[in-house]
């Protein structure tokens, strides 16, 4: 079992920048994929951004691409999302994943493992 542990929401200003942190109880052979996603109010939970645990590879959603960031520390067992030029939309609840595969990492399905969420609330 692993558990994930979110850090980092809050308010901010259209146009400002936020980070977010996904702590990892523990860090396991079987876990490659990291992820963060994003549900907002009345709509379904949507893929952000990935990254390969072990080597490092990235994959982001169009609507966040050259806009938020996202990386690893291994000795900390921890992923970062590092948000810049935030814009309204952006306002959800941020959920930190975990899965085994690194692979379709745009799917929910993916993952097997997920934090409890942080809110992120960006004022117009």
């Amino acid at each position: 079992q692993v558990r994930l542990v979110e850090s980092g929401g809050g308010l901010v200003q259209a146009g400002g920048s936020l980070g977010l942190s996904c702590a990892a109880s523990r860090r396991t052979g079987s876990i490659n994929a990291m992820g963060w996603f994003r549900q907002a109010p009345g709509k379904e939970r949507e893929f952000v951004a990935a990254i390969n645990w072990s080597g490092g590879a990235t994959y982001y959603a169009d609507s966040v691409k050259g806009r938020f960031t996202i990386s690893r520390d291994n000795a900390k067992n921890t992923v970062y999302l590092q948000m810049n030029s935030l814009k309204p939309e952006d306002t959800a609840v941020y959920y930190c994943a975990a899965g085994r595969y690194y692979s379709s990492t745009h799917s929910p399905n993916t993952y097997n493992y997920w934090g409890q969420g942080t809110q992120v609330t960006v004022s117009s």
